[in-house]
């Protein structure tokens, strides 16, 4: 009897209207963490929920995710990320660095809506197999609609790391030191990035939505401090892109 409910109410949650945002985003930004030179690349962008919700923003700031819970102003759910590798061979500056792998970061995101052009996003992700730390990034937005079509928005970030984390992509062990000439340097957690980011949002259909963006990040405390930082690379990191998606909507 007690696996019978379970499994209605399951039946119950799964059931109803759903969306299935798809697109990618693509961008000029440094060539890896902490870098000064510029490199152009892509990401997908992917958002999954129930369709009909009260889904009052979205960035591209967004990492892939699935809302479980949708009450009110409240958003919440698992989310994740494709983290990309980053190799010796991609900048001068990186030899005799370790190579990152590629992996993933799950977690989970929250979101708030204090107001009805204000929102809070807090995701919390830990790595795996690019690196076994966790980030917190937390971003805040302020939006507004100038036409029936196309949306204004913008607002501060900030980002924390783990030690493990920014031991990945701005550590320098004595054998690293040895082979790239960097000062040796063993990061502790703390904040690693804060920041602005703003975008433009143009709906061209009820499906097809398209973007223009911008962010600056200046890396801060022991990103910052890391010798790659601070003899070959910079503390300042901009990005400018375009983005676009599409919207499926289905029933379950």
């Amino acid at each position: 009897m007690l696996g019978s409910t379970a499994h209605a109410d399951a039946g119950d949650w799964f059931s109803g209207d759903w969306y299935l945002q798809v697109g990618a985003a693509g961008f000029s930004a440094p060539r890896f963490e902490g870098a000064k030179g510029r490199i152009f690349s892509a990401s997908p962008l992917v958002s999954l929920g129930r369709a009909g919700s009260q889904v009052r923003f979205t960035s591209r700031n967004d990492n892939m995710s699935f809302s479980m819970l949708d009450v009110g102003s409240l958003r919440a759910g698992p989310v994740g990320k494709i983290v990309w590798g980053r190799s010796s061979g991609r900048a001068d500056e990186l030899q005799g660095l370790d190579s990152v792998k590629w992996g993933l970061e799950a977690g989970g995101f929250a979101e708030v809506y204090p107001t009805d052009w204000l929102r809070v996003r807090g995701e919390v992700r830990r790595g795996f197999r690019s690196h076994s730390g966790v980030v917190t990034d937390v971003f805040v937005d302020a939006f507004q609609d100038v036409t029936p079509t196309v949306r204004i928005s913008g607002g501060p970030r900030l980002q924390v790391g783990s030690a493990k984390y920014l031991d990945a992509y701005y550590g320098v062990t004595p054998a690293e030191s040895a082979r790239s000439g960097l000062r040796t340097y063993k990061p502790d957690t703390g904040l690693s990035a804060v920041g602005v980011g703003g975008e433009i949002k143009w709906r061209i259909t009820d499906a097809i939505t398209t973007s223009a963006f911008g962010e600056y990040r200046r890396l801060m405390g022991p990103a910052k401090d890391s010798s790659l930082v601070r003899e070959r690379g910079s503390a300042n990191q901009l990005m400018l892109g375009i983005s676009a998606t599409y919207r499926f909507d289905f029933s379950m």
